[in-house]
């Protein structure tokens, strides 16, 4: 059974409804991205970083998944299928792909700072003063600005043994995640999904200017035909 590898990126989720957070000025909601998403931030103001992500996990819970996360779910009827998805959400999940490693983390999580191998699912609010069981505060499992990506590693791994990748509403400028690419096997067809393809033209890579909903359907109605 052939591999499909499928990085996903803010773009596939927007048409959920889901925030991108960032504006044109680099700010989440108004705040520096280095207050809400990083060590630092986290240490000087973790009131705020809770308030943050709590925002978001409240309204993660009020969306669904939409066309083109049910069409990549539909791939594994004949491929054997990896989502590699740089978004927190749950919604690849929620539309029936079995296989997903979250380069980011996960906002529907939370991990212990004592042990951050001990990892929760958690659906409210994330207090200050909720401690995991060696009594240490817990935290959102979110990679931050500044942190290692753990899971980068596998990532890699699934990537280079990729008979066919999908590339979908990422600008693939992010990195650790946008050098990703670069570890397919050369002769691998590439699609790439995007409104605004940041992307050079090469053999073997197929661009969709579209958005998520439109584009995936079809290439996903050409793999499976």
């Amino acid at each position: 059974m052939k591999k499909i590898v499928i990085l996903t990126g803010a773009g596939i989720s927007a048409e959920s409804g889901i925030n991108t957070f960032r504006d044109a000025n680099g700010l989440w909601e108004g705040h520096d991205i280095m207050e809400v998403a990083s060590p630092i931030g986290w240490n000087n103001n973790p009131e705020l970083v809770l308030d943050f992500y709590n925002k978001r996990r409240s309204q993660l819970l009020t969306v669904v998944p939409n066309k083109a996360h049910y069409s990549l779910a539909e791939l594994e009827a004949s491929f054997e299928v990896t989502i590699i998805t740089q978004n927190v959400d749950d919604l690849h999940e929620r539309a029936g792909s079995s296989s997903i490693v979250h380069l980011h983390g996960e906002l529907l999580k939370v991990r212990s700072q004592f042990d951050e191998r001990l990892i929760l699912d958690w659906k409210k609010d994330l207090n200050l003063g909720d401690f995991c069981e060696h009594n240490s505060q817990l935290r959102p499992h979110i990679v931050w600005f500044g942190e290692d990506v753990p899971m980068m590693e596998e990532a890699i791994t699934v990537t280079e043994k990729a008979d066919i990748l999908m590339i979908v509403g990422t600008s693939m400028q992010v990195y650790p995640a946008a050098g990703l690419l670069q570890y397919a096997p050369h002769s691998t067809p590439v699609y790439f999904i995007d409104p605004k393809p940041a992307i050079a033209p090469k053999k073997n890579l197929t661009i969709l200017s579209e958005k998520a909903t439109t584009g995936v359907p079809k290439v996903v109605n050409e793999l499976l035909n």
